[in-house]
């Protein structure tokens, strides 16, 4: 109930505007975003790399509502490429399809998207698509798969949610193909006939959907992180969760599958003590470092993904 309450308002404009005046909520939202601004995140990411950490950047935002507005967002990203190539930093980006247009025309997204992947590619770097809720979740498939057609399959990765019942079949078909695909729970509010419903079943979904990454990669000649830092390995595994993160060690070890092909993702401001643990034992580390001025939403997302997140926010904002 505390989830969908808080997947709701992250989501509605009256209480972006709201929040958004707090002093407080940036104070707290600051944890989780490394800035507003490209110099403020290439920083967060120098400081992540010289611990031998990778990062992949993020310019925060969703839901564009015109044309200008996707064009203005894919600038920025082109953008941050640019930044990113100038600091010779360990990272790729992360886009969501819907901010560069996909909600109001296909082909103004798509347009947009091979600019980016087409910048990436010259500047040897890597674009992950994110994945957003199930309503825009074959139609960002499609997408993805089509960059991988036209030449940029070394170029372009894919994000698969473990809460849905359909990412099974996902997951195989990708793997058939040798895509590089980051794993995680998922952190929009679905329904029930198309998305587990319990934190179990998705635990369960999660593992599952682990092994079939890492016996996939075995059948790809086992792709290792590249040596500049900005090409992850086939399977990528995005979790705070110890006991997800421990059954994927487990499971890699078992099968005789090699640290250094086994990238795990996570959260900036979140676990920097387990981010740390795993670099030292020889395992690619990636955070996700956002950043921007339209940090609302996916402050509130982070607060509905664990309940410490939240309290953490309550105790700030009482102490005021």
């Amino acid at each position: 109930m505390l989830r969908s309450l808080l997947i709701y308002f992250s989501k509605a404009e009256w209480a972006r505007r709201l929040v958004t005046r707090w002093k407080i909520a940036w104070s707290v939202a600051s944890r989780f975003v490394a800035g507003e601004t490209p110099e403020e995140a290439i920083q967060a990411i120098k400081i992540l790399n010289a611990k031998g950490i990778c990062a992949t950047l993020d310019h925060l935002g969703e839901n564009v509502t015109s044309a200008d507005e996707a064009r203005q967002a894919t600038e920025e990203i082109l953008h941050i490429l640019d930044e990113i190539n100038r600091a010779e930093v360990q990272s790729g980006i992360s886009i969501k399809l819907s901010q560069i247009g996909l909600l109001l025309d296909e082909e103004i997204c798509e347009e947009n998207l091979r600019l980016i992947v087409e910048r990436a590619h010259s500047q040897q770097n890597f674009v992950r698509i994110d994945m957003e809720d199930s309503p825009v979740t074959q139609i960002t498939l499609d997408l993805f798969n089509k960059m991988r057609r036209n030449g940029y399959a070394d170029t372009v990765g894919i994000v698969i949610q473990s809460y849905l019942f359909r990412s099974d079949e996902d997951v195989r078909q990708l793997m058939a193909e040798g895509a590089k695909v980051r794993l995680c729970k998922g952190a929009y509010k679905e329904p029930a006939d198309i998305a587990y419903p319990s934190k179990a079943d998705v635990d369960t979904s999660f593992d599952r959907l682990t092994r079939m990454m890492i016996d996939g990669a075995m059948e790809h000649d086992i792709p290792r992180v590249s040596a500049c830092g900005r090409f992850p390995p086939i399977p990528a595994i995005a979790s705070h969760d110890e006991a997800r993160v421990d059954y994927a060690k487990a499971y890699a070890e078992e099968v005789g599958f090699p640290k250094n092909a086994l990238e795990f993702q996570m959260l900036h401001g979140i676990r920097r003590d387990l981010q740390d643990q795993l670099a030292a034992e020889g395992y690619p580390v990636r955070v996700y470092v956002p950043y921007g001025t339209e940090w609302y939403p996916y402050f509130v997302r982070r607060l509905a993904e664990r309940p410490a997140n939240l309290w953490f926010f309550i105790s700030n904002l009482i102490r005021g």
